[in-house]
């Protein structure tokens, strides 16, 4: 389950990938800067026993990552550099 951050953070996720993908017919431009400030204030607000994993991929600013996560969809996450998934 869960939390009401994790919640809001998938929520800030979606909304981030949504607008890159708009960015190729976007006029004009829109700054991603408020959206990954939006990610930074949420994560610092998680509970201590969040799940070590969305902690890695938000500190990473693995966003994608974060965002297959908190859907539950971990196991589509490739395994990056750092040999975490």
């Amino acid at each position: 389950m869960n939390s009401a951050v994790e919640l809001q953070i998938l929520a800030a996720l979606r909304h981030l990938d949504e607008t890159v993908k708009s960015l190729a017919t976007a006029n004009p431009k829109p700054s991603l800067l408020p959206l990954f400030a939006r990610i930074d204030e949420l994560a610092a607000q998680l509970p201590p026993g969040t799940d070590p994993t969305l902690l890695h991929y938000l500190h990473k600013k693995s966003y994608e990552k974060a965002r297959l996560f908190l859907q539950g969809r971990d196991a589509e996450n490739q395994v990056g550099n750092c040999r975490q998934v």
